[in-house]
């Protein structure tokens, strides 16, 4: 398979762990030019994913960097864990456990049955820890150093809620969801529904639109085939 990226590729990469989007289009960026000689080259990424999560990540060179608001309207799927009876400040693991909550009241047919009442159109709050912009500055600045901010609630949808396991406390899931749904802040919303509190402890994205995290390369295996092809 060879690659013209400078005229244009879409590319679909498997986002390791703890890495951010920008780490990945920075690293393929500095690849090509020192390993590849290529030393002008668009790349962007169509869809951030955080730091502590895996999946699907499409990258676009050249004239296909034009598609990426395209591809930011798609829908997108997920799997992950939410772990009930306690939360975290940003609702992941990004910090600490800070507030525990009772959890022994929940059986799987409440789980099973919340699940089924988040499926469909619904007004979310954005999480204090997200990139949502307030007066010039993103939401997470204003989280990192302890300022509470009001963020304005946005139309989502969830096609598809399904929990593919229940472990106490962990709740195994997939979802399909619109554009703009943070799993986060489901977490959040989906504990205090229960009476309970919830954070993410686990996440993938598994589908942008038609694209498949299946297909998607791990990053160090695409370097490797382009060595061994250019």
């Amino acid at each position: 398979m060879s690659f013209q990226f400078a005229e244009g590729e879409i590319l679909l990469i498997n986002k390791p762990f703890t890495w951010t989007s920008f780490d990945v289009v920075n690293n393929l960026r500095l690849f090509l030019k020192r390993e590849l000689n290529i030393k002008k080259i668009k790349i962007g990424h169509a869809g951030t994913l955080d730091p502590l999560a895996t999946g699907l990540l499409i990258l676009c060179t050249g004239k296909f960097t034009k598609k990426i608001e395209e591809f930011k309207e798609f829908d997108k799927e997920y799997t992950g864990v939410f772990t009930l009876g306690a939360t975290t400040p940003s609702f992941d693991l990004e910090t600490a456990a800070n507030r525990q909550f009772p959890a022994d009241h929940i059986t799987g047919k409440m789980i099973l049955e919340m699940a089924e009442r988040f499926t469909g159109k619904q007004m979310q709050v954005p999480p204090q820890f997200s990139a949502v912009k307030i007066q010039g500055r993103r939401a997470y600045d204003y989280a990192r150093q302890n300022e509470e901010v009001k963020l304005a609630p946005k139309p989502i949808e969830l096609s598809a809620f399904e929990i593919t396991q229940s472990d106490m406390p962990e709740v195994h899931f997939r979802i399909a969801c619109s554009k703009g749904t943070y799993i986060r802040a489901l977490a959040r919303d989906f504990g205090a529904a229960l009476k309970s509190g919830a954070y993410l402890s686990a996440l993938s994205r598994t589908r942008i639109g038609p694209y498949h995290l299946r297909d998607a390369w791990e990053l160090e295996n695409l370097k490797e085939h382009l060595l061994q092809t250019d």
